[in-house]
């Protein structure tokens, strides 16, 4: 729901500022509108029903993969969709994976959204409603939400205002509780949002879309490259650890012929191991596009080379891809 508007309305109609707090705690333990709001008078109930739409975004589709991932499709009050995907781990323990706008302007070649074009930006409120839903779909399991990733569609630094707050409201005890280091917000090199986040109070932790360790080939994958080439990306990466003291994870997505090579992964270590970041290397998810994953032995060999020049690396499983549900498949709902 729309908590500043929520907020704003209370306080006009003359309302004790408790009654927002009562709405925020039924909605994330189950009410799916403004009637199933039993600590709210019936009155009070039928205005907020005429006034102000209890979900910012509506499930619209949910999917579950043969892994346990789920995916919903969500729907803004214009009309428009987009996706989120609630990722199972060992122990209990749940992932969300959020949308930050409806498409994308940057055009990565190997991302669904990114072929999509630009839409709009989320609102914080549509942001938290993901949150919302992905920690009722984790109690309803019998487990937990204990991190959120804005991986999902979009570019989270074109809309860092929305998504600043959002994580605000995501972290607050009052809102989800969720500690913000286990909050992580993933670019594709905006240079301008990652000097912003250095200075933000809330130590949320950043990932970088890097693909690539030379400036030809990550231009040919992600157009974003000529206006911000390797070296002023990795340049914005350090000043931000120098200015946090947090490390920023590195997200390299292993393409067959394309980024897999050993002197791909010399090229990488070199740029990288001053102990400032991290590797995760991502297997490709299809997209409809012309790229390959790399295979097995590939990617061994490409950690081994790693390795021998002293960079941490570790593997991010694919999850979800038999529902469209994993990482660069985000498009508009074809569940």
């Amino acid at each position: 729901m729309d908590r500043a508007a929520l907020t704003s309305l209370l306080a006009e109609w003359g309302q004790p500022a408790y009654r927002a707090r009562q709405a925020i705690e039924a909605q994330r333990s189950g009410a799916d509108g403004w009637g199933e709001v039993s600590t709210l008078p019936a009155a009070l109930r039928a205005r907020l029903e005429e006034s102000l739409p209890f979900w910012a975004l509506t499930p619209d589709a949910r999917v579950e993969s043969r892994d346990g991932t789920v995916k919903w499709g969500l729907r803004g009050v214009d009309g428009a969709v987009v996706e989120a995907v609630l990722i199972a781990h060992a122990e209990g323990r749940r992932t969300v994976c959020v949308s930050s706008q409806v498409g994308c302007a940057l055009g990565c070649k190997f991302c669904a959204t990114g072929a999509m074009g630009p839409g709009r930006n989320l609102t914080a409120s549509e942001i938290v409603d993901q949150v919302v839903l992905a920690g009722r779909e984790a109690e309803s399991q019998g487990a937990r939400l204990t991190n959120v990733v804005f991986m999902g569609m979009g570019e989270p630094m074109q809309n860092l205002d929305a998504v600043l707050d959002a994580c605000g409201t995501i972290n607050h005890p009052e809102g989800i509780g969720i500690s913000a280091r286990r909050i992580a917000i993933s670019t594709v090199g905006w240079v301008p949002g990652i000097a912003t986040l250095a200075e933000h109070p809330l130590p949320v932790r950043l990932a970088i879309s890097l693909h690539a360790a030379d400036d030809a080939t990550r231009t040919s994958l992600m157009p974003i490259n000529t206006r911000y080439p390797i070296a002023s990306l990795l340049a914005a990466c350090r000043r931000y650890c120098d200015t946090t003291g947090r490390r920023v994870f590195i997200e390299y997505l292993l393409l067959d012929g394309v980024n897999d090579s050993t002197a791909d992964a010399r090229r990488l270590a070199r740029l990288l191991r001053d102990g400032r970041f991290h590797v995760n290397l991502i297997e490709y998810n299809a997209t409809g596009g012309a790229y390959t994953g790399s295979s097995y032995g590939r990617r061994e060999v490409f950690m081994r080379a790693l390795a021998e020049l002293g960079l941490e690396a570790s593997v991010r499983r694919s999850r979800g891809a038999d529902v469209a549900a994993a990482c660069g498949q985000l498009a508009r709902s074809r569940t």
